[in-house]
């Protein structure tokens, strides 16, 4: 017999114990699952999810007819109950047209009622278009399968033009065009006008 014959007549033995041997090493250094290990929740915490019924960053996404895309999350929300609607707290909102733009809301608190197709925003409601606006208000509403955006409190903040106050703000799409939607301020708007914020 060559010496050939001999090295394949080994490697034939010795190559199933060392991959015998790399298992069971593996085996050995692999750790445990102990089934009487405590879940990473507190018991204040899991007492509140119990109480409170909450859910954890609910999301909802949808599209309207125009084709634009509306996205809403928040950290957490509480259902309501009869007479009561649920709350969600951290709640941000954003519309992405179909044909461009892109306009976010967010709010410390509010909550969603998809079946009357409205979103509510509560306490330092901020708004940002990436056209140049970025206003607070105290309230807002937006619809959650069509462009229709009010705020019904006064509106602040900057424009493309300057420094803006108003009664109130309402966005809308009337048509079925994406690109036609409308950003309108009413009751009492001032303006104060500044040119740098154009040469930008």
């Amino acid at each position: 017999m060559d010496s050939y014959s001999r090295r394949v007549k080994y490697l034939k033995v010795l190559l199933p114990l060392a991959a015998l041997a790399i298992l069971s090493t593996l085996f050995l250094l692999s750790q445990s699952v102990n089934p009487n290990q405590t879940i990473p929740f507190s018991d204040a915490e899991i007492a509140e999810r119990i109480r409170d019924q909450q859910i954890t960053a609910p999301r909802f996404a949808g599209t309207t007819a125009s084709g634009d895309e509306v996205f809403l999350s928040a950290t957490k929300a509480i259902p309501g109950g009869s007479g009561s609607p649920g709350e969600a707290e951290n709640l941000h909102g954003e519309i992405r047209m179909a044909r461009g733009g892109v306009i976010t809301f967010e709010s410390e608190r509010g909550w969603i009622n998809v079946p009357d197709d409205a979103a509510f925003f509560r306490g330092g409601v901020t708004v940002v278009t990436d056209t140049g606006y970025q206003l607070v208000t105290d309230r807002l509403t937006t619809a959650v399968h069509r462009i229709e955006v009010i705020a019904p409190s006064p509106v602040s903040g900057t424009s493309p033009m300057g420094e803006l106050e108003a009664g109130a703000m309402h966005l809308s799409a009337p048509g079925t065009d994406a690109s036609e939607a409308h950003l309108v301020f009413t009751e009492g708007v001032k303006l104060l006008y500044d040119p740098k914020t154009n040469e930008r």
